[in-house]
């Protein structure tokens, strides 16, 4: 057998309140840009409460409701702005790739040359990561976390299955797994 053939897949990245406020935007794109993926798609967003709870809804179980709650209002800008700038990034084994660039997500720990580490800090009055990204970790995670943050027509072509919701066919929606 040959090498594993890699597949197109996407993923989601959001340059996070910290990011934005910082003025960071164009240095993480340019650091991202050595992926050599494609953004196929970008918004800014204001984070309401229920967005950031689906994000973040494994965090609660995995870590405990104190730090969900802080992770929240990071989030949500309590700390800096309430605005996140969302990418989805598409090409070759995307995940992995953008984690690479991304680092560690603890920025103490994250490698010098990678986002976190460049940009990352641990806010000590908050006790919060503010690590200025967040990239998905898994193609499972990324298909739902783009779901979440974007719309069928938000995405410059379809990377998954849509159905219409009305007859004229320009309103369309995330088809629903059938299991």
């Amino acid at each position: 057998m040959g090498e594993q053939e890699e597949r197109v897949t996407q993923t989601l990245v959001l340059i996070k309140p910290d990011g934005l406020v910082k003025s960071l935007t164009g240095n993480i794109l340019t650091k991202l840009s050595e992926t050599r993926l494609k953004i196929v798609a970008a918004k800014v967003v204001s984070v309401s409460k229920e967005l950031a709870e689906e994000h973040y809804h494994q965090l609660r179980s995995e870590k405990g409701d104190e730090i969900f709650e802080s992770v929240l209002k990071y989030i949500q800008g309590e700390y800096h702005t309430n605005r996140v700038f969302a990418l989805v990034y598409e090409g070759e084994d995307s995940v992995r790739r953008v984690r690479e660039v991304a680092g560690e997500t603890n920025p103490e720990k994250a490698h010098p040359n990678t986002l976190r580490g460049m940009y990352g800090r641990i806010n000590s009055m908050t006790d919060v990561f503010e690590n200025v990204i967040h990239a998905s970790d898994s193609n499972e995670n990324a298909e739902r976390e783009i779901k979440l943050w974007f719309s069928p027509s938000e995405i410059t072509h379809r990377i998954y299955d849509v159905e219409e919701t009305d007859l004229s066919g320009k309103d369309l929606k995330w088809k629903e797994e059938s299991n």
